[in-house]
């Protein structure tokens, strides 16, 4: 199914590559183009919402919306404006496929939302949130410690399912995730690390993975951390030039 928020990405996004719009520069407002494309304001809003999280412009409150200063097209890339491999989010089930993946659930709860996050999961400030924490297990290991804020309207969540993987659950829902964008760093383990097991003493070094996904049709539904030990943990990326 085509959906018409993917077409206006697409072709805004062959406008900057092709330099209609420069670095820096400012986008006609939501309106206007939801005119030019003869759509809605709501399909422009996910539209530029893909394109924020691809890397390409950025929002500024009260001010509009930009292309990245930091934007250089490469006309020998093909897949430009693509979610990399190693931002697609698979989860720790796909991850570790044939291994045996198992969680520990902390915490199932539900709240209004913070300002930010609502603005992140693109709802109202009243729809409320499942809050998630689990710990990650894979072979009987500890993977990662997760925290997840994710709509309640997206789906029912149940412990059991958290105690499986919430990714095959939205598959079963007949949800597909289109794709995500993630914040890579390194931070020193805290309490949480610690009781959770990620560390074995406060300050050591803990992998860190902040992620916004989106489902395929535009909207977001998860913001996650995930923390991980320095231990046992690396990332792959294969790259082409």
């Amino acid at each position: 199914m085509a959906y018409k928020y993917k077409e206006v990405a697409e072709t805004l996004r062959q406008e900057i590559k092709s330099g209609k719009y420069s670095p820096g520069e400012l986008l006609p407002d939501q309106n206007q183009i939801a005119k030019n494309f003869n759509t809605t304001r709501i399909t422009v809003h996910k539209a530029l919402q893909l394109l924020i999280i691809e890397g390409m412009i950025y929002s500024k409150r009260g001010s509009g919306t930009y292309v990245r200063k930091d934007y250089s097209p490469d006309d020998h890339d093909p897949t430009f404006g693509k979610v990399s491999p190693i931002d697609k989010p698979f989860g720790a089930t796909r991850t570790n496929k044939g291994k045996l993946v198992t969680s520990k659930v902390l915490e199932l709860s539900a709240r209004i939302p913070t300002e930010e996050e609502a603005n992140k999961l693109l709802i109202q400030p009243t729809e409320p949130v499942y809050v998630i924490r689990r710990i990650r297990y894979v072979n009987g290991v500890i993977f990662a410690y997760e925290h997840t804020i994710m709509p309640t309207a997206i789906t029912t969540l149940t412990e059991d399912i958290l105690e499986k993987s919430i990714y095959g659950h939205l598959q079963k829902e007949g949800l597909r995730v289109e794709g995500t964008h993630r914040i890579v760093s390194a931070d020193k383990a805290n309490q949480i690390d610690v009781d959770s097991g990620i560390a074995e003493n406060l300050g050591e070094p803990v992998l860190v993975i902040d992620q916004l996904s989106y489902l395929d049709d535009g909207q977001p539904f998860e913001i996650s951390e995930s923390r991980f030990p320095y231990r046992t943990s690396k990332l792959t990326a294969d790259i082409t030039l």
